[in-house]
């Protein structure tokens, strides 16, 4: 199960830790080349599992996807986090959606400005911090008599208001402007230094002076304007006949803008990078096998007789090269439909990769006796999956072992595996069901 998301998004903290306390066992992909924030996001791959491109997202390692940050960490909890009883789960659900509604707009409009993501607004600024001194004297008197949110231990609530304010306190909750609230304080700093919220956020440093809001640093954070050239920088009668120029260039600038879909919040831009994608098999000399018309007659025609004779007769050996994988864990492979699933779901990661590659990867055995193995055809001679980010998420779940296309053994594994029909002497459980990557 993997968890999308940009590194220190607070958002994503609240799943990683929900994950830490029901041991869930959850990959984060925060950078290169497992994830890129602002490019990664914007594959079509990516928008068919999440339309809105937004993160943090999670995909289970059968295909099931979800969004919005609580969803995620809900389903990563245990019933202990998710409130042992109808009312303990009705209060948890009312504290995280405290904590949508009246922590997280305040602690926004106060905290952006500091880190340089949000312009400065005095008016709005103070308005945050009488909002968030309401919020922090209702948690105040709550937890009063309270250890924590909701019952004796650590619960969703926690981990969610215990996130929220995490930049709060980080840089503008100084001891002076804590201080009336003691509970609160003695709260979060007892939940940030629980074993399982320390995994994830490592040592928290309570704020010791109120950060304030830098115009040089909101400056450095904005994207670059262009500047005119000195002909555009001309007197009254230079500028006239520029003017039609002008606006030529302005409506050629306006078409160039994203769509409004494509926009991403203040904190978004900030900690996104979009570097132009680029094809990564763009190094490699081309080749004269045809990939797409192998693919065609593998679809169409008799896999025996046309599709295997076909692929042998035009296979580039210089340019293409084929593996075996064998999956790592079949002790965790239950039902056979959600070992299904497992394929399905790396194959839908990989859309990018169809062009250049194809595979027949078969589930062997019954329920919870099973196997998942498959050939695959790369283009060039390395693994494909290290060439892009894109294609990072899964491929570490498998053994891989190049073949010889020369040899027997590879004649006769792409036969079996193409055709799903043979002995299968390597393996040693029958057929069950297969999927085709093309």
């Amino acid at each position: 199960m993997t968890l999308y998301t940009y590194p220190e998004n607070w958002r994503a903290f609240k799943a990683q830790i929900a994950a830490q306390y029901s041991g869930a066992r959850l990959k984060v992909a925060t950078s290169a080349p497992a994830f890129t924030f602002g490019q990664t996001n914007r594959t079509p791959a990516f928008l068919n599992n999440f339309p809105l491109g937004k993160v943090p997202a999670y995909q289970g390692d059968d295909g099931f996807c979800l969004f919005e940050s609580n969803a995620i960490a809900h389903y990563l909890s245990n019933d202990t986090l998710r409130g042992s009883t109808p009312q303990a789960a009705a209060q948890v659900l009312q504290w995280v959606s405290f904590a949508d509604s009246e922590i997280i707009p305040p602690a926004s409009a106060w905290v952006f400005p500091t880190l340089g993501i949000m312009q400065f607004n005095k008016q709005a600024t103070e308005q945050a911090k009488e909002d968030v001194k309401k919020f922090l004297a209702v948690l105040n008197q709550h937890l009063n008599t309270r250890t924590f949110l909701v019952g004796e231990r650590v619960t969703l609530a926690d981990i969610t208001v215990a996130c929220s304010m995490l930049w709060l306190y980080k840089q503008v909750l100084e001891p002076s402007f804590r201080q009336p609230y003691p509970n609160v304080t003695r709260w979060f700093v007892t939940c940030v230094n629980q074993p399982q919220f320390k995994a994830v956020l490592g040592e928290v440093k309570l704020c010791e002076k109120m950060a304030q809001f830098d115009a040089k640093k909101f400056a450095e954070m904005q994207p670059k304007k262009e500047t005119p050239s000195k002909k555009e920088k001309g007197g009254k009668e230079a500028g006239k006949p520029q003017e039609k120029k002008e606006k030529k260039k302005e409506e050629k600038k306006e078409e160039k803008k994203p769509d409004p879909e494509e926009e991403m919040d203040d904190c978004d831009a900030v900690l996104a990078a979009e570097p132009k994608a680029k094809d990564p098999f763009a190094h490699l000399p081309k080749s004269a096998f045809v990939m797409d018309e192998f693919k065609r007659k593998y679809s169409n025609e008799d896999t025996l007789t046309v599709a295997i004779p076909h692929f042998w007769e035009h296979f580039d050996r210089e340019g293409y090269s084929i593996w075996h994988s064998q999956y790592k864990y079949p002790e965790e492979l239950t039902l056979t439909f959600k070992s299904c699933n497992l394929i399905t779901g790396m194959f839908q990661r990989l859309d990018k990769l169809r062009k250049n590659a194809f595979a027949s990867v078969i589930l062997f055995g019954t329920n919870n006796d099973s196997s998942i193995s498959g050939i695959w055809v790369f283009r060039g001679q390395e693994l494909a999956f290290t060439l892009s980010e894109d294609w990072q998420i899964d491929y570490e779940s498998y053994d891989w072992r190049k073949l010889d296309p020369n040899s027997e053994e590879c004649k006769t594994m792409v036969k079996e595996y193409f055709a799903w029909e043979g002995d299968f002497k390597h393996v040693g459980k029958a057929f069950n069901q297969g999927k085709i990557f093309k």
